[in-house]
């Protein structure tokens, strides 16, 4: 199994910056502590292309954050500070879902060890998100004619709004969205299936609204590809969720939307997506538990042809 990473995931930031940075090389660290993963199986990513991105965001736009000429509100709603840093970051970030979907046909599974920049609009970021590494990867695919049909499955906390807003209207790419009613954004866009839970939602409840949304999004997306967002924030002592699902529970959320890919032979490709704990080992660990129950996965997979 191929995961893509890079040190320059780990974006250096203000003193006392609540996003929590260092959980991308400490995933990095624990998986090869596992024993499950070797130096050769981590990939740097090559950053995504002004034409690659172009795919899903507005050039303005593009152009605005590379030159670090977005304007100042702009540049809060992100909320990250410019640097020449944060657009290698973004890139690359984007650079490694692309990579990691073109794995995937190749082995069925793959993982990009960040990722997951959902609240990225066409024209626009917000939420600690540049570029929509899921829309860029989903339109790659089918311009490199791997794809013809891509389902995303937003497992994150918070709604998919960026990828909702870039897709509506494209019927080849299907966005799924399964998240927190009352947490950001607060003013949802529409997904082709939004499934919307209440606050202090526990597993049981989480995993019934998941299969029947799997159900659904499956049977209407008739998907060549699977973007995942293995979003660790729906776990109960998550600092920006309001759900209430255990280790246990968000372990047994990968199992079943893996297996439903495995079931019907259909690649996936992960991205990590959200992960606040109030300790950054909870949201370390959540990562690490999804990216070995893949490993597992691809040990039986059969690779799909490129």
């Amino acid at each position: 199994m191929q995961l893509f990473y890079t040190d320059v995931f780990v974006l250096p930031l203000p003193a006392g910056h609540r996003f929590p940075m260092e959980k991308y090389s400490r995933l990095r660290a624990s998986l090869l502590a596992s024993g499950d993963f070797a130096e050769t199986d981590f990939h740097l990513p090559p950053a995504a292309s002004d034409a690659e991105l172009a795919r899903a965001h507005d050039p303005a736009y593009i152009h605005q954050v590379c030159s670090g000429t977005l304007p100042e509100k702009a540049q809060k709603a992100i909320g990250f500070p410019w640097s020449a840093g944060m657009v290698e970051r973004s890139r690359r970030s984007a650079g490694a879902t692309i990579c990691a979907c073109r794995s995937a046909f190749s082995h069925g599974i793959s993982a990009n060890l960040a990722g997951g920049t959902h609240h990225a609009f066409g024209a626009h970021g917000e939420g600690f998100c540049v570029f929509n590494d899921a829309a860029v990867a989903a339109r790659a695919m089918q311009a490199e004619g791997r794809a013809g049909r891509v389902l995303i499955v937003d497992c994150d906390v918070h709604q998919g709004n960026g990828t909702a807003s870039i897709l509506a209207g494209d019927d080849s790419i299907f966005t799924f969205s399964i998240h927190g009613a009352r947490n950001f954004p607060f003013e949802k866009e529409t997904s082709d299936l939004d499934i919307e839970l209440p606050d202090n939602c526990p597993d049981e409840a989480y995993l019934l609204r998941l299969d029947a949304g799997l159900d659904t999004a499956f049977a209407l997306a008739r998907p060549d590809l699977v973007i995942y967002l293995a979003g660790a924030d729906p776990y109960h002592d998550d600092r920006l969720g309001r759900l209430a699902l255990s280790f246990a529970g968000l372990a047994e959320r990968d199992r079943r939307v893996l297996a439903r890919c495995q079931t019907l032979g259909i690649p996936v490709a992960i991205a990590m997506a959200g992960g606040y704990a109030r300790q950054i080992d909870d949201t370390v660990a959540i990562h690490t538990t999804t990216v070995r129950l893949a490993k597992t996965f691809s040990n039986r997979q059969t690779p799909c042809p490129d």
